[in-house]
C-alpha cells in the first residue's frame, strides 16, 4: 500500500492563508504562524466591526432624526412615541432618508404626528 501524504492540500490550506494575509506589513504577510495569527485576528475584528457599524448607522439615524424634528417643534421621543400610538410603520432609516432628501415628506410626517402626540 502506498504512503499518503497530505502535502498539496497542506499547501492549498497555507497558500489561502498568505493569500489572506496579503497587503500586511513586514513578517505578517509572510510568515506562516505570524500570518495565521493575523489572519484570524483579522477576522474576529471583521466580525465585530460589522456589528459596530449597526450600532453607529442607528445613532447617527437617530441625530439626524432628531435634529430635523427639533427644527418642527417637536422633540424625538415625542416623535418616536406618536408614531408607535398612531401605527404608522416607518423604521428610523426611513425616517432618516426622509428627513434628509424630502422636508415636505417629513412635514407630513410630523403632522401626523403630532395628531396622536
Amino acid at each position: 500500500m502506498t504512503r499518503v501524504t497530505k502535502g498539496p492540500a497542506a499547501r492549498r490550506s497555507k497558500n489561502r492563508i498568505l493569500k489572506e494575509a496579503n497587503g500586511f506589513r513586514g513578517k505578517r504577510k509572510n510568515c506562516w504562524k505570524t500570518a495565521r495569527q493575523v489572519v484570524r485576528r483579522s477576522k474576529q475584528q471583521a466580525y465585530v466591526g460589522r456589528k459596530l457599524r449597526k450600532r453607529d448607522m442607528r445613532s447617527l439615524w437617530i441625530t439626524r432624526i432628531s435634529a430635523s424634528v427639533r427644527a418642527r417643534g417637536m422633540n424625538y421621543s415625542t416623535l418616536i412615541s406618536a408614531l408607535g400610538k398612531g401605527s404608522i410603520e416607518l423604521d428610523r432609516k426611513m425616517l432618516a432618508e426622509i428627513a434628509v432628501h424630502d422636508a415636505k415628506g417629513f412635514d407630513a410626517v410630523v403632522a401626523s404626528a403630532k395628531r396622536f402626540a
